[in-house]
């Protein structure tokens, strides 16, 4: 079980309190324990921990998850995580994301605009913030080796079967939440998706024994 020593924003942490990721099916812990078992080893050989979450646009789920996956691991006190996202194709953080993100208490600045604006994302007065924008999984922003691949949609899962670099692929996929676009429950259910990934971050973080 992980150490709890938050730094997090109190309206971030209240959020975290609320999950319940005992709830999920063993199916879905099933698709999780890969990752989980993954971080584990790199801790126990104190190695640094490079996770990046890949999605066609790299424009909502994959972001969602970068920015909960590294959130979770400062709550609970994982030390060497680093988390990036990418996309088979680069685009832009859509607005929604980053809407929902910060309506869940993540401080968010624009950095740059243009096509694809770059977005500050903090979750802690203290935490050295997540950089947001779009760009492919290969980007030199990203890591080029020594990383798990999670495949968080399952359209860059099939498209791009190999991952160059990967130590492991894992397919940890989520509905769109873009089908909800321009309707009135858009902010609806892209919180009920951020909350999903959330949830299951927080069961694969809390596995890890620091």
């Amino acid at each position: 079980m992980a150490e709890i020593l938050s730094n997090i924003f109190p309206e971030i942490e209240r959020h975290i309190k609320s999950l319940d990721p005992e709830a999920l099916s063993e199916e879905r812990r099933t698709v999780l324990h890969p990752l989980v078992g993954y971080i584990q080893s790199r801790v126990n050989e104190k190695q640094e921990i490079r996770l990046n979450f890949i999605c066609t646009h790299n424009s909502r789920r994959s972001h969602l998850s970068q920015v909960w996956a590294q959130t979770l691991a400062a709550y609970f006190n994982l030390k060497n995580v680093f988390c990036y996202s990418g996309g088979t194709e680069a685009t832009a953080l859509f607005p929604m994301a980053a809407e929902t993100l910060k309506n869940s208490g993540f401080q968010i600045q624009t950095l740059s605009q243009g096509n694809n604006p770059v977005y500050s994302i903090k979750f802690g007065a203290n935490a050295h913030p997540v950089i947001g924008f779009s760009k492919t999984f290969d980007d030199p922003f990203n890591p080029q080796s020594g990383f798990a691949a999670v495949m968080t949609c399952s359209q860059a899962d099939e498209g791009c079967p190999f991952i160059a670099g990967a130590d492991l692929r894992v397919p940890m996929t989520f509905e769109d939440p873009k089908v909800f676009d321009n309707t009135p429950q858009q902010a609806q259910k892209y919180r009920e998706r951020s909350l999903q990934i959330a949830t299951e971050l927080h069961y694969v973080f809390n596995r890890i024994n620091s």
